[in-house]
This record gives structure tokens, C-alpha cells and sequence, in this order.
């Protein structure tokens, strides 16, 4: 009887251990089978740039936008890379192939991902993404560099953009701060965008070295309050203008913009001209455009800026005869899923001949989060034969 009591004993306590064997096995299974994704590693750095042929490559810059005609891609320039043999150069020509004004490019997974496919890596850790740039010959100016920000069936977890940025002729490191960002799911691992106004005679700029890194020291940024004046526009390649004007609206083919006039500028080198013609083209009887972050954001891109700091926008416009009539000057006013905080406006405006100053009053306005920079509208039935006005230094003070 103390045979079998002894042995039941045995059992009883071994068959804890065994359990315990069996979970620990099926642990290390699991998590042998769990994606090679960055957060189930203990890798500190994540590249989606390093060279040509690099095993370490992440993403492929497949999302071409915009004038993406007036893009061309070298992804094994030997011309000086930063390190390695070989980096990114990109030539711009600003020809507005598609009639945009601007282009860009994404890095994608997989390739031309814009949301429709499962593909985002989870960078979850990472703080910060650095890259190498240069111009080629230097004063090349990005509107902005980003991070995720693509939507879709899919969406990516956060959008982070960095710029505008001004490149020397020599190489430059940048970096983005990540920290404190939902990286979980990213499928637009990098991107650029610049435009014609920026860069009127086109760009030719390289990259090199890019990458996201786990860098502990790396504290996270809190909501950046825009210092004051913030330009909407100074000068056609100023590096201080904001916002683009690509939110054109009612009659749009009846609009034709010229924002590099050099015909009598207020300040500078340069104007925004404006002609409306007046001839219905998609039969609303009316016109008007928004200066948006970005380009055409309709409220479906969380992009807001926060101009908290400003207390009214000033600009200067004339008109080509005088007499011309702009039903509404205005800020912000943009809805959807991303909707402006507040907007302002002023209007009727009749133009004089010559240039003349205007204010939009924004005291009491919560401009947290401004996505529609700057609008004008008019129509047909205040302007029979058209109008041709001029706008300069429009600016939040």
C-alpha cells in the first residue's frame, strides 16, 4: 500500500514540471512563428534606404503624386553617396506635367500601396527616422519629408511630416521625431513633396542613409504652436510660404493662376495673378480657391496647423482695371473628418487699380487647427466680363 501511495506521489509532482515544459515549448513556438516585424525583434534600427542592392532595404518608392511626369528616379547614383556606392538622386523639372503644381513620392509596402492592400510594417519602438540629403547645387527647397499618412481599407496609424527644408550643396543629416507616435501599422514608410512655386527652375537633390532608429534619449514633441507672421505666401519660391492653392472650386476651368507674376508685385519679385473668365465651364455660375496643408485636403488628412498665436491675416490685392468684386476673402471654414476649428472672413471686397491692404479679424477665433490657409470666391452675375486680380503678402500676424 506505501508502494503505491509513494508512487502516486511521484506522479503528482512531476506532472506540474512536465505542464510547465509543455508551455514553455509552445511559448518558444509561438514566438518563433510571430512576423519578423521590428517589435517582435530587439533590432534598433529599421532602414528602408541604405543602398542599391542592400538585403536591409524596407519599403520601394512606388507612390508617385502629383506631376509625378516631372519626376525622374536614380535609385544607384554613384554621384558622391553619402556612404556606401550608391544613393537616390531625383530630378525635378516643375513642368507641372499634370497640371498640379507640386509632386512627390512615397515609399511603399508593397509597391503602390495606397491603402488597399495589407502590407504596413509595425515600427513600434522606433523614436526617431533619420535620412542624408543634399541639393545639387544647393538652395533646393522640399516643401516637407513624412511618415505614414496614407488611407484606404488599410490606414496607417499615425502621419508625421517634417519641413519645408532648404538643402545645401553638401550633405546634411535630418531627423524626424517619432516619439510618443503610433507606429504600429506603417505602410508609407517615407515621402517627399515639393512644388513649382518652391522650386520654379525644378530640382535636382539626393538621399541616402534612411532610417527609423530606437533611440531611448528621444522624448516626444507636444502640439507646435506656429510662430507669427506665418506667410501663406511672400514670393514664389520663398521658403516661408504655407499652404498650396489646390482646392479650386465651382466653375475651377474658368480659373487660371499664375503664381509667379511679375507684372508691378507689391513686395518682391513676384505676385499671384488670378483670372477669371466667367464662362460657367462646369455651369455653377461661381468660382473660388483654397490654400490648403496639404494639397487638396478636404478634411480627410490630419494636417491641421496651429495658428493660435495670430490675431488677424493681412494681404495686399489690386485689380487689373479696378472695380473688380470678390464676394468673400476668407480662412479656414473646411469640413470632413478633419474639419478646420473656426473661420473668418471679409467680403464683399470691390478691388481698387491699386494695391491695397485688407484684414481679416480673427479675434476670438480658435485657430487650433487650420487646414484652409487662405479662399477667395466670386461668380459671374458681379463679374459679367470676368475679373483679373492680383494678391501678395498674404500672412497671419
Amino acid at each position: 500500500m506505501k508502494k503505491v501511495l509513494l508512487v502516486m506521489l511521484v506522479v503528482a509532482l512531476t506532472l506540474p514540471v512536465a505542464a510547465m515544459a509543455e508551455d514553455q515549448a509552445k511559448t518558444t513556438e509561438t514566438e518563433q512563428a510571430k512576423p519578423a516585424d521590428v517589435a517582435a525583434t530587439a533590432n534598433k534600427t529599421f532602414k528602408v534606404y541604405t543602398d542599391k542592392r542592400s538585403p536591409d532595404n524596407h519599403y520601394i518608392p512606388s507612390g508617385w503624386m502629383g506631376d509625378y511626369g516631372d519626376i525622374k528616379l536614380n535609385d544607384q547614383a554613384m554621384d558622391n553617396p553619402h556612404s556606401g556606392t550608391t544613393c537616390m538622386q531625383f530630378v525635378y523639372s516643375a513642368k507641372k506635367s499634370q497640371g498640379q503644381g507640386w509632386a512627390g513620392v512615397y515609399w511603399q509596402n508593397p509597391a503602390n500601396n495606397w491603402g488597399s492592400k495589407k502590407g504596413g510594417f509595425d515600427l513600434t519602438g522606433m523614436t526617431k527616422l533619420t535620412f542624408w540629403a543634399r541639393g545639387a547645387k544647393g538652395g533646393e527647397v522640399i516643401q516637407k519629408f513624412m511618415i505614414g499618412g496614407i488611407k484606404g481599407i488599410y490606414p496607417d496609424s499615425a502621419n508625421i511630416e517634417s519641413g519645408p527644408i532648404e538643402l545645401t550643396d553638401t550633405w546634411k543629416q535630418y531627423t524626424i521625431n517619432l516619439a510618443g507616435k503610433d507606429l504600429s501599422y506603417i505602410s508609407g514608410g517615407f515621402g517627399w513633396v515639393t512644388t513649382s512655386d518652391l522650386n520654379p527652375d525644378g530640382a535636382t537633390f539626393y538621399l541616402d542613409d534612411i532610417g527609423f532608429e530606437a533611440d531611448k534619449t528621444v522624448t516626444p514633441e507636444g502640439k507646435k504652436q506656429e510662430g507669427i507672421p506665418f506667410y501663406v505666401y511672400a514670393d514664389r519660391s520663398s521658403i516661408k510660404n504655407h499652404f498650396i492653392p489646390s482646392g479650386w472650386m465651382g466653375d475651377y476651368g474658368d480659373i487660371k493662376l499664375e503664381t509667379g507674376s511679375t507684372e508691378d508685385p507689391y513686395l518682391g519679385n513676384t505676385c499671384i495673378k488670378v483670372i477669371y473668365n466667367g464662362k460657367g465651364a462646369q455651369g455653377a455660375r461661381w468660382a473660388g480657391m483654397y490654400w490648403q496643408n496639404p494639397a487638396n485636403n478636404w478634411g480627410t488628412i490630419d494636417a491641421g496647423i496651429d495658428l493660435s498665436k495670430a490675431a488677424k491675416v493681412t494681404f495686399w490685392a489690386r485689380g487689373a482695371k479696378g472695380g473688380e468684386r470678390i464676394e468673400e476673402f476668407k480662412i479656414g471654414g473646411i469640413m470632413g473628418e478633419y474639419s478646420d476649428s473656426d473661420s473668418a472672413g471679409i467680403g464683399p471686397v470691390i478691388l481698387n487699380k491699386e494695391w491695397t491692404q485688407y484684414t481679416i479679424d480673427l479675434k476670438g477665433k480658435d485657430l487650433s487647427y487650420i487646414i484652409g490657409g487662405f479662399c477667395w470666391s466670386t461668380n459671374v452675375d458681379v463679374n459679367p466680363d470676368g475679373a483679373t486680380f492680383y494678391l501678395d503678402e498674404i500672412k497671419y500676424e
